[in-house]
């Protein structure tokens, strides 16, 4: 376990206990992160704010959610934060369309709720062939895209919290990403 794991279990079972500098230490070493992902996701300054606020606050209100047999603190916390980002789309998404219906700019004729529902499974169809695809690639590939991908972390962060060059993250990245790319195109032929 690395000294960072130790430090959020260490926070993290104080912010159970209902300490508050150590959720005020946990916000500040992942606010940023948190903002960072967050705001890649709704695209909105306003929207990526109420998101960390609501994910902090999910996690003082409940800070049992967080099972440490599972995984980081680190990768619990910005997967949470993902999520809600998400969530906060979808939810902007249907009060735009609702809006938009309700001063009839959007035409009610065409409207069919099976489309949906077929592009939703499809969706699902690849997230799940993307989460095999992942599981295909070596160990050090698949770290570096989990946590720029799914933790929000940048190249340069990542290669000092792994103590590697930034030039291997890059090539890690990269080759990555085209292992990736032949293991969903030979997916799509099959």
């Amino acid at each position: 376990m690395q000294d960072g794991d130790r430090i959020d279990l260490d926070l993290h079972r104080r912010v159970s206990a209902g300490d508050r500098g150590a959720f005020e230490e946990l916000y500040r070493r992942y606010g940023g992160a948190a903002y960072g992902l967050a705001l890649r996701v709704t695209a909105q300054e306003a929207l990526a704010q109420e998101v960390v606020q609501d994910a902090f606050l999910a996690l003082w209100r409940a800070p049992e959610a967080y099972d440490p047999s599972r995984g980081s603190f680190r990768s619990f916390f910005l997967s949470l934060v993902h999520h809600r980002a998400v969530d906060t789309v979808r939810r902007e998404e249907r009060l735009r369309k609702r809006n938009e219906r309700a001063s009839n700019l959007e035409p009610l004729v065409g409207e069919d709720v099976a489309e949906d529902v077929v592009r939703d499974a499809d969706l699902e169809l690849r997230r799940k062939e993307v989460l095999e695809a992942l599981g295909t690639l070596p160990p050090e590939q698949r770290q570096v895209l989990e946590m720029a991908y799914f933790g929000g972390a940048t190249q340069a962060w990542i290669a000092e919290e792994l103590g590697i060059p930034i030039g291997t993250v890059k090539t890690r990245t990269l080759a990555a990403m085209r292992k990736l790319r032949r293991a969903l195109d030979r997916e799509d032929d099959g």
